[in-house]
């Protein structure tokens, strides 16, 4: 069976897109009997969990005639379809057709199904046909780490746009004045390396004061090391140490801040924000005060990333205008157009 149904339009055709994975949900999502309907690269899809606990992700659509299978139901561990009723277990094959219960449904009779994992407190989907590894985050595996799921943050923007305002140190005296800097006082960025490699796009450290650097609340010196580990996948990681409130550090005991930030494109516009924070901060703050701050912050940088104009990002650099400090920025658009990617771009 084809990936695609070959009635409907595919609307990205980047095949670095298609072959990528990105979550469309919280592992903790998605129920046993239940249907939820998620969306990922302009395609309608439906996520749905086993008897066995194990998740699928189909496209929404019977191959009978169209009907939306997220209008349907879970019965006896398989999809019905709202419209007639044929039946879809596990494996996406139709197993029952009511008009025609004696006779074997007939092979074409299955389900579009998708490549699916979960990691990291996330299930993940790929659309394409040749999906390669999900990208790491060693710390998840570290007993040393507090992790914490944040989010969803629905962006009403581009999704190369969140990525782009993440990993960028220089908004931060004024999106988010009073934690992540001082308005009037903002950090002076010391000119810095990002190197195109294996990895991703990766940045050397980035010096920052920051007011209310974490969940604790207390001022810290950090030292951001920003990754684009996939066009719509980044993460940083953040050596922290503490300060008093004119920002000089009042010891040398560096610990430890890391964040995985995922994006699902619902369109080349719109798009869904999740983060993993991981921390070994001392005293460790709760899983709330790490979901509270993290609202914040994340809720302050959409309200700014939806005024962007274009939506769609340029990834040739001419089209905007560039400084020293944005040498993230521009080299994750050149990486980008470099991948051959046209899907959300200008």
């Amino acid at each position: 069976m084809p990936a695609f149904p070959e009635t409907l339009p595919t609307v990205c055709e980047d095949e670095v897109l298609l072959n990528d994975w990105f979550p469309v949900g919280y592992s903790s999502d998605f129920e046993k009997g239940k249907i939820a309907p998620v969306r990922l690269l302009d395609r309608d899809l439906i996520a749905w969990r086993d008897d066995a606990g194990e998740i699928h992700v189909w496209e929404d659509l019977c191959i009978h005639r169209g009907a939306r299978l997220s209008k349907g139901c879970i019965r006896d561990n398989q999809v019905v379809c709202p419209y007639h009723g044929w039946r879809y277990n596990s494996r996406g094959e139709c197993t029952l057709i009511p008009a025609a219960p004696r006779e074997t449904p007939m092979r074409k009779a299955r389900a579009f199904s998708h490549h699916v994992a979960e990691r990291y407190g996330f299930v993940w989907t790929c659309l394409g046909d040749n999906p390669g590894e999900i990208a790491p985050f060693p710390e998840w595996d570290d007993e040393r780490f507090q992790k914490v799921l944040c989010g969803p943050y629905p962006y009403n923007a581009n999704g190369y746009r969140a990525v782009e305002n993440f990993v960028d140190a220089t908004h931060f005296p004024f999106v988010h004045a009073g934690l992540n800097g001082v308005m009037e006082n903002p950090d002076e960025i010391a000119p810095y390396t990002v190197e195109i490699g294996d990895e991703g796009v990766v940045s050397s450290e980035v010096r920052v004061f920051q007011p209310w650097g974490d969940a604790r609340g207390i001022p810290v010196v950090g030292f951001y090391t920003y990754k684009c580990l996939r066009p719509l996948l980044a993460r940083f990681s953040k050596r922290v140490l503490k300060a008093d409130e004119n920002g000089t550090p009042v010891d040398n005991n560096s610990e430890y801040f890391a964040t995985l930030f995922t994006v699902q494109p619902l369109s080349a516009t719109e798009c869904i924000v999740r983060i993993c924070s991981a921390t070994d901060l001392q005293p460790a703050p709760t899983a709330a005060a790490v979901r509270e701050r993290a609202d914040v912050v994340f809720n302050q940088d959409r309200v700014i990333v939806e005024t962007q104009r274009p939506e769609r990002i340029p990834t040739h650099l001419r089209y905007e205008l560039h400084h020293r400090t944005d040498l993230m920025g521009q080299k994750y658009r050149t990486w980008l157009r470099s991948l051959g990617i046209t899907y959300g771009t200008i």
